[in-house]
């Protein structure tokens, strides 16, 4: 039983290497020239969230309002999130009074 234990305990020691290196070559990419795309109907103005296609089916999202700071997402992380937002996952509770979230 504790050898299976301990072949668990590796292949979890395996997967986490493997993703550490995904992100690691993920934020070693330049991504200076991608494409950014933003939701249709916003305008250039607006503060809007954007984001880009990157190889391997990785996205990478910033914010219009501080396009130096870019998050990135394997492509697994990618579907997982879109997944979950389909899933009403990641709704927001209505405001409180004084402007908070009810979660606050």
């Amino acid at each position: 039983m504790a050898e299976t234990g301990t072949q668990a305990e590796a292949e979890d020691r395996n997967v986490k290497a493997r993703k550490e290196r995904e992100k690691d070559e993920l934020y070693a990419l330049d991504i200076s020239d991608v494409a950014w795309q933003s939701a249709p109907g916003t305008e250039e103005h607006e503060e809007r969230v954007e984001i880009a296609n990157l190889p391997g089916g990785a996205v990478a999202m910033r914010s219009s309002l501080d396009p130096d700071t870019v998050l990135r997402y394997t492509e697994a992380e990618w579907r997982a999130f879109v997944l979950g937002a389909r899933d009403g996952e990641f709704d927001l509770e209505p405001a409180s009074q004084d402007g908070g979230t009810a979660a606050e």
